[in-house]
């Protein structure tokens, strides 16, 4: 009873310290509320329909009813936001970064492409160019693989109806021509043969039909070939429909937690060096009790700091906590490994100055490389297994699991153990040194 009653009167200290700050309670809960509500929205949102579309120039230069086809194709396309653009300023936009990708469609380039088609590796081909932000290039190979499709549908169309006969007919003479020294271009000439035969039956068709004002049923006439296949786009997870900003604010709710960690670990700096420390320990209260209360009032603070930020999550941005045993596991080994990396920055720093400089470059360390600014999953695989020696990876893991992934308290598990293992670690090093010091 006696060790329990001034451990108890540190720990009340404590609490009404820091609950009469206010400018403490402003940065470790409004901030991280404010910045997770503006990454959230980057990563989607709520929903899928808050996903913007990709901002594109589109520079028409052929007039042909190929290249007005795939320009209406690539404006139809549900990713893409396409802008009309005269060359000169699809270029500029890209250069000041107000464009990710501007495409060009030059003169001549239907025609080049229809009889480029069957010209084989050797033959020559048609150019589109394509302008684009050096820190786009994912957008640029997004927007590659749309336009190929609008560009072989098209093709395929002009080339394999009837309307392409004469293309036809002048390859398979260039074919024919090309097989007295190279026999394998026979084979090519023998296809080309036969589609000429096709399409010689098609306008005949495409004649009578005009003739009787039949609708015209060629398939390659309407629309040419296409994917052979079409995907069908499924979410899967254990809990509700992915929310971006239940990643965010796991992660901007762990970063500003541990800033409060520092602030602790300065504090008992500045009270050893005025003296604070050293009257506190002259009492009859023992270093372990006083160590035990730091650690425990700050743990306290840091859990219900994160159930107030998820509490903003949940009624504002419609956050959905799957598993409440598993929220707070996540959150109690958390503000275990903040109060103890407090007690770290305290163990070993000689100035509050110099101490806070290296403890919130290692913060913002451990808060980038744990997925807090960007998710983990978009790492490099093999940065993706280092980061797991990253306490913040495991915190913002088990929020993750228990928040839209839905994965309950055996889900969020090995993310308490293992924020219960860096606690131990912490607590342990700073115990050992404070010990051997035999002061704070």
């Amino acid at each position: 009873m006696t060790a329990i009653t001034p451990f108890l009167a540190l720990v009340r200290k404590d609490l009404i310290l820091y609950v009469n700050d206010k400018r403490a309670l402003m940065l470790h809960l409004l901030m991280p509320v404010l910045l997770a509500a503006i990454f959230g929205s980057l990563f989607g949102g709520a929903s899928k329909s808050n996903t913007g579309k990709i901002d594109i120039g589109l520079v028409v230069l052929d007039q042909s009813a190929s290249g007005r086809k795939i320009a209406a194709g690539l404006k139809a396309e549900s990713t893409l936001r396409v802008t009309e653009l005269t060359e000169v300023e699809a270029q500029e936009k890209v250069r000041a970064g107000k464009l990710a990708v501007a495409v060009v469609i030059p003169a001549g380039f239907g025609d080049a492409a229809d009889s480029a088609l069957f010209a084989g590796p050797k033959g020559k081909k048609p150019e589109l160019p394509l302008y684009y932000d050096p820190s786009q290039s994912t957008v640029l190979a997004m927007v590659k693989g749309l336009l190929t499709q609008q560009v072989m549908q098209t093709t395929s169309s002009a080339v394999m109806g009837s309307a392409g006969a004469a293309t036809t007919a002048r390859q398979l003479a260039e074919v024919r021509e090309a097989a007295r020294t190279d026999p394998a271009a026979a084979q090519l000439g023998d296809f080309l043969d036969s589609l000429k035969k096709f399409q010689d039956q098609r306008a005949v068709a495409d004649a009578e039909q005009a003739r009787t004002g039949a609708k015209a049923d060629s398939e390659f006439e309407a629309g040419g070939m296409s994917m052979p296949f079409a995907t069908r786009d499924e979410a899967l997870s254990s809990g509700p429909k992915y929310n971006g900003y239940a990643h965010s604010f796991g992660g901007m709710g762990v970063q500003f937690i541990l800033f409060m960690g520092i602030e602790m670990g300065i504090a008992m700096l500045a009270a050893r060096r005025l003296g604070i420390w050293n009257r506190l320990l002259a009492a009859p209260i023992s270093l372990a009790t006083v160590l035990a209360g730091r650690a425990v009032s700050a743990t306290v603070i840091a859990v219900g700091l994160l159930c107030a930020i998820f509490l903003c999550a949940a009624l504002i941005f419609g956050v959905q906590v799957g598993s409440l045993a598993g929220f707070l596991g996540v959150a109690v080994g958390f503000a275990l490994v903040t109060a103890s990396f407090g007690l770290l920055i305290a163990a070993f720093g000689k100035t509050p100055e110099a101490a806070r400089g290296i403890a919130v470059f290692a913060t913002l360390i451990m808060v980038v490389l744990g997925g807090a600014w960007v998710p983990s999953f978009i790492f490099p695989q093999w940065m993706q297994t280092a980061t797991l020696v990253m306490p913040t990876r495991w915190a913002i893991d088990g929020f993750d699991a228990v928040t839209w992934r839905g994965l309950g308290l055996a889900g969020a598990a090995p993310s308490i153990a293992g924020l219960l293992g860096f606690a131990v670690l912490f607590g342990g090093l700073a115990v050992a040194k404070f010990t051997r010091d035999g002061r704070g």
